[in-house]
């Protein structure tokens, strides 16, 4: 017998140092189930009462005062008492338990505790959510699952890009018909523009027509501009671009009317209009101006065409896409009121708090403690918003210049001809020569 346990010993042994380490780099998941769940779920039962006391997620309750004569005794308080949690239930990249909270306690007190709770338990991070009044989901990642994303497969339908990947192994997808507008904040080389890049190449295969904003003279969105139908390069051309979508946006209203539909997807196929998506890099060289009047009037006009484009342009098939180191109240009011519309919220490493918060602020408080939370190390790492409300890390697929031009110039003579945005586009420039 005492042999056979020593066999059994050095197989458990063997398995531990050769084929724990072979599962982990072929199967991470089911080296996951194996053997990093089973050993999780026990710190996390094992070490809850003390964690919870610690960080003072457990109660003391105390008892009724009594009467001893004419004295009224109050007794000592007993020992804190943790909440009660489920037990561990295994993901694919981690576990989650439920825990139930005392009366008076709110999720706040849990969010607190997140990080003590991700040393205690060993993991690399614990999320805090609450799907129901009096209940706490917490959700341990064993990983960091954006280290090394994969390229998840979908296939999202028109108008939705697949640009990454969640932290929780899904898709990353932007998809501007559930979503019609979208902020993307973040400082120079945080993966801003490999987003934009990826969504530029997401897109260049479906009938969708590109209008691009760049007023550092399309350094940027210049890259994809045989894919774009139109490309403005400095806020002269800017006013004229989004000027002339803003009457195209008014022609489609008309259409609609006639039609007696609310929208260009109630129209027949035949008479729809190809959707537009203008993008915008660096939101604040349309805002900022040196004082001249001249400059200070194209600034407005730009801030005034944005506005209508995002308020009116999602049921007439508009979409904006809107980037900026810098999303602040200093630009002035307009970038306030254009921040209202765009429902769609991604927020990479940042320079200071007031964009996190501008970004994320009215949305949700603990996304941005999460956005500033980003290092330079994590570049493509982002919060994003969701459809329903939520937030997420992300991080975007790695999209090299050199494909993103490839696919700009396969996609080419897919491009749609805008002639009332290339005509005005082309006035302004003729005027500049």
């Amino acid at each position: 017998m005492s042999w056979l346990l020593f066999a059994l010993g050095l197989g458990v042994l063997a398995w531990v140092l050769v084929g724990g380490s072979w599962l982990k780099r072929r199967a991470p998941a089911w080296h996951w189930y194996l053997t990093g769940y089973p050993a999780a779920a026990l710190r996390v039962l094992t070490t809850w009462k003390r964690v919870a006391i610690l960080t003072d997620l457990a109660v003391s309750p105390r008892p009724r005062r009594g009467l001893l004569g004419d004295l009224v005794v109050k007794g000592e308080a007993l020992r804190p008492v943790p909440p009660r949690l489920s037990f561990p239930r295994a993901t694919r990249m981690g576990l989650t338990v439920v825990v139930r909270l005392h009366p008076g306690q709110t999720p706040a007190v849990y969010l607190a505790a997140a990080d003590a709770l991700a040393h205690a338990w060993r993991v690399h991070a614990v999320r805090v959510t609450s799907p129901e009044r009096g209940l706490v989901l917490l959700t341990a990642t064993a990983t960091d699952p954006l280290q090394h994303p994969g390229l998840v497969t979908a296939r999202p339908r028109q108008l939705a890009a697949l640009v990454g990947a969640l932290e929780s192994g899904g898709a990353w997808v932007m998809d501007l018909r559930l979503v019609p507008h979208w902020l993307i904040a973040g400082a120079t080389r945080s993966g801003k523009s490999t987003l934009l890049a990826r969504l530029v190449t997401e897109l260049a295969p479906q009938p969708v027509a590109l209008v691009g904003v760049d007023c550092k003279g399309g350094m940027e969105l210049g890259l994809f501009a045989r894919r774009m139908s139109a490309l403005a390069t400095c806020r002269r051309e800017a006013v004229a671009v989004l000027g002339a979508l803003v009457v195209e946006m008014q022609e489609r209203m008309t259409d609609c009317r006639e039609a007696g539909v609310r929208s260009i997807w109630d129209l027949p196929d035949k008479l729809r209009p190809v959707p537009i998506v203008v993008i915008v890099d660096e939101l604040a060289e349309l805002y900022l101006s040196d004082g001249r009047r001249e400059n200070k009037a194209e600034a407005e006009q730009c801030s005034t065409y944005l506005l209508r484009l995002a308020q009116l342009g999602a049921a007439l098939g508009v979409h904006l896409v809107v980037a900026g180191q810098r999303v602040g109240s200093d630009l002035g009011p307009g970038v306030t009121a254009l921040r209202a519309q765009l429902g769609g919220r991604i927020c990479h490493r940042v320079n200071d708090p007031g964009t996190a918060e501008m970004a994320l602020g009215d949305l949700n408080k603990d996304a941005v403690t999460v956005a500033q939370s980003i290092t330079a190390e994590e570049a493509g790492v982002a919060v994003c918003t969701g459809p329903n409300g939520g937030w997420s890390r992300a991080r975007s697929h790695l999209t090299p210049t050199d494909d993103v031009t490839a696919v700009t110039a396969r996609y080419a003579a897919l491009t749609p001809e805008l002639p009332a945005v290339a005509d005005a586009l082309t006035a302004v420039q003729g005027g500049e020569s």
